[in-house]
This record gives structure tokens, C-alpha cells and sequence, in this order.
């Protein structure tokens, strides 16, 4: 689809940086004015037109040409932008230094030009017959017991006790809140069920309810923090009127065969210890199969020689940083609030993902370079393999959604993404496994 679009071409500057100057074609151009000509005209009012069928070049009359194009060019940069990538076959880092030239004329192509960073260049040393860290998978006793206790943890009842709420006990409870001796807004509940220990509410206040017994009222003062997520509440003094209506303990199941038919459906404890222990000897094993791939290709990146450069590694290091920051605002993070947990500032953070930032480059460039010197292309087949779930998900057949990327120009990127993986697994396949040291205590507490 770039080809229809765009035309480009590729210098090479120092610090793995390229200039791409760019020509977006007459036809494209014009294509594009009449799109954005036509979404204008939707709204525009003429005499002897209705509303919405206003004809583009009346429109563009209307406007003036240069407004309209300048709509469109604002619309479509991104677009165009992607297609002289893609054209140019090449793999940018970090954000793009963009000039633009003056608006075409009437039938002229529209010419800018963008400097961006690169994935650098590698060249390989051995990369067949490396050696690399293997740890071997290990029955976890300790970790079969986490998974048992969890399972109890799901079982669990809870039952009315006498005397006093202790940690870990649960409270039922009536609430009635005031702050400035005024009830306020959110601050009244009844029947809540309150976990002592939890930790869940304003500091001070689980910590009050200990020692409470069933039918008892109490008054309790506390402080809203002053990052309250109610900030008319944030900092200020409040009190709580209290009734105790019920204490219960938590009871849990009996570690035995009749634990392990109800809850997962084995004749016998023993049994259940042994599914337990087989799946997560499996992930286990999968996660060491993946730190055995990685180490494989983290001794060829040693063997390989590259450059790279300050600024591409600062430039990855944004890249990772605003990822992190997207994948935060989906779960309701923004990124001040991020900055205050960490109790670090933007400038630390991107310096400790420097050395990350600076392996993934290298990392990525011997890739390039394995799938270079092997030739390495997906079939059709594993093209097929890979898109079969997404198909089911999607309800269609791989077929089908690999002609739908192939129409929006998005095969050649999947294809790509195979490849590499075809690298990676040639380097794991050659690759010759040795004991891996077993981690040190601080380092195991500290993962």
C-alpha cells in the first residue's frame, strides 16, 4: 500500500540515524483533499445544496484550497509518516524530527522529509553453539503447600464467634460517619463486612474496631489521609459511630481426602498433591525454557559487535517508559500518582531503564542480523499457526484474517515478528546448556 502512496529515500547519518525524504503522490494528495473536502462539506450550508451534499471541489472553493489542504495534511501526516517507513524498510527508535516543506501546488506531490533514530547494525560472531545457563525444575514443596492453602483460603466459612474481634477475624457492622460534627456524603453503611488486619481502611480504623464483641456500639476518631481519594475529605479529622453487630471467624477446610474431592474432585489428598505439583512443574519448566532462550541470545548479542549510540538508548528508554505509563492508565494510574509510589522522579526512573533499553537494541539488531545471514522467511503455514487464535477469537479462519492483514498492509509486520522467533529458536536449538549457579538468598528474596 506504501508503494501507491509514497516514494522515499533513505540517507544514512552517523549515530544509527537515517533522513527519509518523502514524496506523497499527486493522485494520494488529491485523494486525500477530496476526503477531507467532503467531512467539511457535511456541514456546511450553501444555497442550492443540501446540507451534507455539498460537492468537494464546491467546498474547496468555498474554503480555499489552502485550508483544505492544510486540513488534510494535518489528517494524514500520521499516515503518511507510516507509509514512508514501511517503504523504506526501515525500523525507527524513538520519535521522529519532522520538516515539513511549503504547501503543494495544483497536481504537484507534497514533500517532507523526517530524521529518526534506527535499530543499529550488528555484526555476528558464533551464533550456533553458544552455551548457557540452565537451571533445572525442582518439586517446591513450599510452593504445592501455597497452592493448597489457597484452595482452602476458597473454602473457608465463616462462623459467629464469642468474645472479642481479633486480627483476622471479620466484623459486621453498622457505621454512621461525621466530619465538623455533619454527616457527609458516603460516610454511612450497614451490615459491612470489615476483614480486621486488611488493611483496606483509613489508617486507625480496623486498628479501633479490635477488641469489639457482638451487640457493642462504639465511637471511633480518625484522620483522612491527605491523598484520600475524596478530596473534600482529604486531611481532615472524623468520627464514627459504630454498631457491632456480629464477630465471625474465618474456619478453614481440613487438609485431607474429603478436602480434596470437594474442592478439586480427587479421590485423595495425594493425589491432588501430585496434579498440583505437575502443573507447576510445567510452568516451571516453561518459564526455564524462556530464561534458557534468552540467556542463548544474550551470548550471542556478547560474541556480536555493534554500536549503540547514547541517544537511540535514551530514546528505547522513553519508548519503555511511555509503554509503562499506557499500560498504567488502563488500570486507572496516571502518572504523577505512579511517581509518588515509586518516590522516585521521571528523570531516575529513564536512567534506571537505560541498561534495559540499551540490551533490548542490541538484542533486536542480532536478531535482524540471524534472520540476514539465514534467509530466515515464515511459510505459509506457520503464518496460518499463528493467526488461529486470534481466527477462533475473531470467529473467522486464518485464511481469511491473513487476507484482511495483507489488504490493510499489516502481513509483512507478522511476518517479520515469525521470523524473529525463527532466529531465536535456531539459537536455542544449537545452543549448548550448562548447570545454571544456583541464586543467592538475597537475590531470591529480593524477585
Amino acid at each position: 500500500m506504501a508503494a501507491d502512496t509514497v516514494t522515499t529515500t533513505v540517507t544514512e547519518l552517523p549515530e544509527s540515524r537515517v533522513r527519509l525524504e518523502v514524496e506523497v503522490t499527486p493522485q494520494e494528495l488529491q485523494r486525500r483533499v477530496n476526503e477531507t473536502a467532503a467531512k467539511l462539506g457535511r456541514d456546511l450550508r450553501l444555497p442550492g445544496f443540501r446540507k451534507g451534499k455539498v460537492p468537494p471541489p464546491v467546498v474547496v472553493k468555498q474554503l480555499g484550497r489552502e485550508a483544505v489542504l492544510d486540513e488534510t495534511i494535518r489528517g494524514q501526516l500520521g499516515r503518511w509518516y507510516l507509509d514512508a517507513i514501511e517503504h523504506a524498510k526501515v525500523h525507527p527508535v524513538g520519535d521522529p524530527d519532522l520538516n515539513m516543506e511549503e504547501l503543494p501546488a495544483q497536481g504537484a506531490p507534497f514533500q517532507f522529509s523526517i530524521e529518526i533514530g534506527v535499530r543499529p547494525t550488528a555484526q555476528l560472531g558464533d551464533y550456533k553453539g553458544v552455551s548457557a545457563p540452565k537451571r533445572e525444575a525442582k518439586a517446591d514443596e513450599a510452593a504445592v503447600q501455597a497452592e493448597l492453602d489457597q484452595l482452602r483460603e476458597q473454602g473457608a466459612r465463616l462462623e459467629s464467634k464469642d468474645g472479642a474481634a481479633a486480627e483476622g477475624d471479620f466484623v459486621v457492622m453498622d457505621y454512621k460517619g461525621y466530619v465538623e460534627g455533619e454527616p457527609f456524603e458516603g460516610g454511612e453503611g450497614r451490615d459491612q463486612l470489615i476483614e480486621l488486619g486488611s488493611g483496606r481502611l483509613i489508617p486507625g480504623f480496623e486498628e479501633q474496631i479490635t477488641g469489639a464483641t457482638s451487640g457493642e456500639e462504639r465511637t471511633i476518631s480518625v484522620e483522612f489521609p491527605d491523598d484520600y481519594h475524596a478530596t473534600h475529605l482529604a486531611g481532615k479529622p472524623a468520627t464514627f459511630e459504630l454498631q457491632i453487630k456480629d464477630v465471625k471467624a474465618k474456619e478453614m477446610p481440613a487438609l485431607d481426602d474429603e478436602f480434596a474431592s470437594d474442592s478439586a474432585g480427587f479421590d485423595t489428598l495425594d493425589e491432588l498433591k501430585e496434579d498440583i505439583a505437575a502443573k507447576l512443574r510445567e510452568t516451571e519448566e516453561t518459564k526455564i525454557e524462556g530464561e534458557f532462550r534468552e540467556a542463548a541470545l544474550d551470548a550471542v548479542v556478547a560474541g556480536a559487535t555493534l554500536e549503540v549510540p547514547d541517544a537511540l538508548v535514551e530514546a528505547r528508554a522513553k519508548e519503555l517508559w511511555d509503554r509503562m505509563l499506557g499500560t498504567l492508565q488502563q488500570q486507572g494510574i496516571d502518572k504523577d500518582t505512579y511517581l509518588r509510589i515509586a518516590g522516585k522522579d521521571e528523570e531516575s526512573l529513564l536512567a534506571e531503564a537505560r541498561p534495559d533499553a540499551e540490551q533490548a537494541l542490541r538484542r533486536e539488531a542480532v536478531i535482524a542480523a540471524i534472520v540476514e545471514a539465514e534467509d530466515l522467511k515464515p511459510a505459509d503455514g506457520d503464518v496460518l499457526e499463528a493467526l488461529q487464535a486470534s481466527a477462533v477469537q475473531e470467529q473467522t479462519t486464518p485464511e481469511k484474517l491473513r487476507d484482511r492483514l495483507q489488504k490493510a498492509g499489516r502481513l509483512e509486520e507478522l511476518m517479520d515478528d515469525l521470523a524473529q522467533r525463527m532466529a531465536v529458536d535456531l539459537v536455542a536449538e544449537h545452543a549448548t546448556a550448562v548447570p545454571a549457579p544456583d541464586p543467592e538468598p538475597e537475590a531470591e528474596e529480593t524477585a
